[in-house]
């Protein structure tokens, strides 16, 4: 079902109010990856506020649905997320890769709530989010699970053995999303390690592909994740349009904000593009 307009207004609002969030803590902590949390925030608001069969009261549950972030170093958005959902105190944030936290740099799953797979070795959670996909064809249960990779990460070729092995398995209650910033830790993708044709590639590993031409725009991934759901047969991947540091001009589309501490006078000026004043 499509967003209402109120509806995308209340996630729209939701959306800023987590970014200032994230540049006030990754500021007082000095350490993170603002980048790629920035460019990932409207997905992860899509999928946790409208679309995961999840319970905070019980993140255990058997029938819940999975969602695995492969590319871990976008974990302080989110935390956000999550702690914005019930899975832990908002005051936890503070505490984001210190020593002793459940907050780690990269997500844990042995630690903290709402985590189904630990990740930051880029290129797993595809295969980990296949094997997810087919325990619940064996076991009788109708939980689909998402994973959310970087482009980036696609360079990697343990992501091709798994789209390989889920279209053999016909593994269609498993959705990839790419968040297809173009940018990733040491440049653009094109000067790292082109991609080619990703839309190409993935069909010719046998997948249903929908493209999302703006990323950010929570209307346009909504639909994207309900086309998913009926797609019978195959995996699929959504190719979702982003920019990396969405939000805060000098950080858009720039390498060197993947991981770079933020100081007081970036911070001052992102908060003011954010609408606070710092």
């Amino acid at each position: 079902m499509s967003l209402s307009g109120q509806r995308k207004n209340e996630l729209d609002a939701l959306c800023l109010r987590l970014r200032r969030d994230l540049i006030r803590v990754l500021h007082g902590i000095q350490t993170g990856h603002p980048g790629g949390s920035l460019s990932m925030t409207e997905i992860l608001v899509t999928l946790y506020f409208e679309k995961l069969r999840i319970d905070p009261a019980r993140p255990g549950d058997p029938g819940r649905d999975r969602f695995i972030l492969s590319k871990g170093h976008g974990a302080p958005m989110l935390y956000e997320v999550l702690a914005e959902r019930g899975f832990f105190p908002r005051e936890d944030l503070g505490s984001l890769r210190q020593i002793g936290s459940h907050l780690q740099g990269h997500p844990c799953a042995r630690k903290t709530p709402g985590i189904e797979l630990s990740t930051g070795p880029l290129g797993l959670g595809l295969s980990a989010g296949l094997g997810m996909a087919l325990a619940a064809r064996l076991d009788g249960r109708d939980y689909r699970t998402y994973v959310l990779m970087g482009d980036g990460e696609l360079q990697e070729g343990i992501v091709w053995e798994g789209a390989m092995s889920a279209a053999r398995f016909a593994a269609d209650r498993l959705c990839v999303i790419v968040d297809y910033n173009g940018v990733q830790l040491d440049g653009t993708l094109d000067e790292v390690m082109p991609l080619g044709d990703l839309s190409a590639k993935w069909r010719a590993f046998g997948w249903q592909v929908i493209e999302v031409d703006d990323g950010h725009d929570l209307t346009q991934l909504s639909d994207a994740i309900d086309q998913a759901a009926t797609t019978k047969g195959r995996p699929v991947v959504i190719l979702a349009r982003t920019v990396k540091g969405k939000g805060v001009s000098f950080m858009e589309g720039e390498s060197a904000w993947h991981g770079k501490p933020i100081g007081d006078d970036d911070y001052a000026k992102a908060m003011k593009e954010l609408g606070v004043e710092a």
